[in-house]
């Protein structure tokens, strides 16, 4: 019992340094890419410190796994310099025994980084999307989502449109049962529209049995109002802007991420994009482990036997190459060629049973 909270102990504290560098590296990055990504100026330093901080959780929770991995090379690497890994087996410790405090480790990590750490980097990458399209167009994003239905907003210098919609097609063109209110420049209501069906064309909504009732004073909407077999409404809005509006699925919280989904069911879009995303977060503890597994695989021999650097080199590699077929998967998840908990759950598995089977063979041969 000792001597797992001895490897825990030191497990623990060399992947927080780890961790400690890659934040300041990750952190100086992406300062200079904002200052690169902003005109001189245009955005005070300040600001540009703001963005760089709610940027940063980001980053360093996808880096996880390199950071894992580097942990665990380095902490076998000293337990071989320093003959611990020979004195613990010769008091009758194999291997994989030695391995169940790092493991056990990786597993509380995981947990607290699903746990925890995901609704912090969801709200600061919120954040940050908002504050950069404030920056970059000086409006915040378009679109909103709730039980009421689908929510848009657009501008000009016209005045403010705000359009609800009951649901929405797939690509985000064409919405059904929508409801226009336009507003003055000055802030206040002008028109209301309602129609069976809005489709998004070049600079415009092209409205089907549209119903208009003017809001100016002095007039009465019900006996002014205008019956269109078709009616076109400009706009400013385009389908990139309407489906970028939605951000990705790391602003979302995990633990919001079911209802958002269903949200996103009911308004007529996808969110097989969503639902693989949420269970790769749910998977990611396991994908962890295997880190960890793959680089105790690499660097559980003592040094005299020699290829130190080569050992590393591979671990390193196969922890890059596991986690690109990880991503690779994630991406036919999204496209709907595999389905979602296959795309999740088969790397992180498959990973943890090839270090397995990697561990076994260089121990026992």
């Amino acid at each position: 019992m000792i001597l797992h909270v001895y490897f825990a102990r030191r497990f623990l504290w060399i992947f927080l340094a780890i961790f400690a560098v890659f934040l300041g590296f990750t952190m100086l990055l992406d300062m200079v890419e904002q200052l690169r990504r902003f005109e001189p100026g245009v955005v005070p330093f300040s600001e540009i410190l703001r963005l760089t901080m709610l940027n940063t959780p980001e980053g360093m929770y996808q880096i996880l796994p390199l950071v894992m991995i580097l942990a665990t090379v380095t902490l076998f690497l000293g337990l071989a310099r320093s003959s611990e890994l020979v004195v613990t087996r010769a008091a009758g410790r194999s291997a994989l025994r030695a391995l169940v405090a790092p493991v056990l480790v990786a597993s509380l990590i995981g947990g607290i980084a699903v746990a925890m750490a995901n609704p912090i980097v969801a709200a600061t990458s919120k954040r940050y999307d908002e504050l950069r399209a404030f920056y970059k167009s000086g409006s915040d994003a378009a679109l909103s989502i709730g039980r009421e239905g689908l929510w848009l907003r657009q501008g000009s210098e016209r005045g403010q449109t705000v359009i609800r919609a009951a649901r929405a097609s797939p690509d985000a063109l064409v919405l059904y049962t929508v409801s226009f209110v336009g507003y003055a420049p000055d802030g206040g209501p002008v028109r209301r529209i309602e129609a069976e069906a809005a489709q998004l064309v070049d600079g415009a909504w092209d409205l089907r049995n549209a119903v208009e009732w003017p809001l100016t004073p002095g007039v009465n909407p019900a006996e002014a109002r205008v019956t269109h077999d078709r009616l076109t409404v400009p706009s400013t809005l385009t389908q990139e802007r309407i489906i970028d509006s939605f951000g990705t699925p790391a602003a979302v919280s995990v633990w919001d991420l079911p209802a958002f989904i269903d949200q996103l069911e009911e308004a007529g879009f996808s969110a097989r994009r969503h639902a693989v995303w949420m269970q790769m977060e749910l998977a990611r503890p396991l994908f962890l482990v295997a880190m960890v597994l793959v680089g105790a695989a690499f660097t559980m021999r003592h040094t005299r036997f020699g290829g130190t650097g080569l050992a590393v080199l591979g671990a390193v590699l196969m922890g890059f190459g596991l986690y690109y077929i990880r991503n690779f998967a994630q991406i036919l998840g999204e496209n709907g060629q595999i389905p979602t908990l296959m795309a999740a759950w088969t790397p992180p598995v498959a990973s943890v049973l090839l270090a397995l089977g990697l561990l076994l063979h260089m121990e026992d041969g």
